[in-house]
């Protein structure tokens, strides 16, 4: 590294594997500009937000964004000749830190090429893949290759610690975003919906093979809805990429949509709508923290449900559920994941006054355990990363690059 680079900070090479991480990733850059005072550099892999804060994303991510056992068998091919150019640009950059963000599919992978070749770039881990959920087994397979992993949750830390590999609570950055402070009341009046009218949020999924399998069920229930709801009005916050085939294919449904991109676009949804139906995700988490009344949806090919089946181990899918211990947010699932439930479901959190302050109570517990608001994750995991590269300095450079607060 030159001189010239020393000054402007350290090379963070930072890889989102899929939207969320897309997410987590933006709010870890802002961290890492906040803790070296803007003296930082970044190369990697991202997506939308990570754009924003300055990262020229290696190849797009919409290529790596794929799901489940047997779908990613078509894409296997592209993954490899992506894998092995991330590690090819990796070599070539010679970052000080290799970040990398859940999909340990790909990011797995990425970490056993960076030991068996030797690349002195401390390796880091961020948001633990489930072993509690399923698939204990992958402890030993993560310790094995990073160097520090990052966690969401505070129980996650000693099952990996157990097998040899440092970890760290950070938090959940959900808790940073502003899902709690959309304005209800201006998105309807921008989107000329009047304030008595129905109001659904439907989240089909942010990759476009689940949302391409998803979508034809969400309408269907949506049709459903407005036979009965004459008035009804939808609205589908998405990621650009995606808008125009959303608008191409909600053309023809019964009710008028409104596709809006971007955070503000999203959260003010989320303050202005009765309820949502969301595919299984993070957005959960965001919809407790906006209090709507939501339900989950998922359906994957059947193969792999069958051995996913097999694998968990926990009785939840639905991380606010799994917070609770206890079903707080219906999940419709596989053979549940029809039209007909989905509507019946959706009806109630819309108009049952009963079923809604029951689960916006339980939501607030919900975010209540999530922690963090003083000291934000995406700071403490900043500092986590910084703090790492100086125990690789001497010195000067040590100091140098060592995080402004403590961790």
């Amino acid at each position: 590294m030159t001189t010239t680079d020393q000054d402007q900070g350290p090379l963070i090479y930072i890889i989102a594997g899929e939207p969320s991480g897309d997410q987590l990733g933006a709010q870890i850059m802002r961290g890492l500009k906040i803790e070296t005072a803007g003296r930082v550099r970044f190369a990697g892999i991202g997506g939308e937000q990570m754009a924003e804060e300055g990262l020229n994303s290696l190849v797009p991510l919409t290529e790596l964004a794929v799901m489940g056992f047997l779908e990613v068998i078509p894409s296997a091919l592209r993954i490899l000749r992506r894998l092995r150019q991330t590690l090819a640009d990796i070599a070539l950059k010679r970052p000080d830190a290799v970040v990398t963000i859940d999909s340990w599919g790909f990011t797995g992978r990425i970490h056993a090429g960076l030991k068996k070749a030797g690349n002195p770039a401390v390796r880091l881990h961020y948001v633990a893949p489930m072993v509690w959920a399923w698939n204990a087994g992958r402890v030993h397979h993560v310790a094995a290759r990073v160097d520090h992993l990052m966690c969401l949750w505070p129980f996650e830390p000693p099952l990996f610690e157990a097998a040899g590999l440092a970890s760290s609570h950070v938090g959940h950055p959900v808790i940073e975003t502003p899902a709690g402070a959309g304005n209800g009341p201006a998105f309807r009046q921008a989107h000329d919906i009047a304030a008595e009218a129905p109001l659904l949020v439907v989240l089909p999924g942010s990759r476009r093979g689940e949302v391409r399998r998803l979508l034809p069920v969400f309408a269907a229930a949506v049709e459903k809805l407005a036979d009965r709801h004459p008035d009804l009005r939808v609205v589908i916050p998405t990621l650009t990429y995606l808008r125009s085939y959303l608008l191409d294919e909600t053309a023809s449904w019964p009710v008028e949509v409104s596709v809006v991109t971007g955070q503000s676009g999203k959260f003010d949804a989320f303050a202005a709508a009765n309820a949502a139906i969301a595919a299984s995700g993070t957005v959960s988490l965001e919809l407790a923290m906006a209090g709507t009344p939501h339900l989950i949806a998922y359906r994957v090919n059947g193969l792999t449900a069958e051995i996913a089946k097999r694998l968990v181990t926990v009785r939840f899918a639905d991380m606010v559920n799994i917070l609770l211990d206890r079903p707080a947010i219906p999940e419709l699932l596989q053979t549940e994941c029809t039209p007909a439930k989905l509507a019946e479901t959706a009806e109630r959190l819309m108009t049952d006054e009963t079923t809604r302050r029951d689960q916006r109570a339980a939501m607030a517990e919900a975010v209540s355990q999530l922690g963090g608001r003083d000291d934000p994750p995406s700071r403490r995991a900043a500092r986590l990363i910084l703090s790492k590269i100086a125990l690789e300095r001497d010195g000067e450079k040590c100091a140098r690059f060592s995080p402004k607060i403590p961790l």
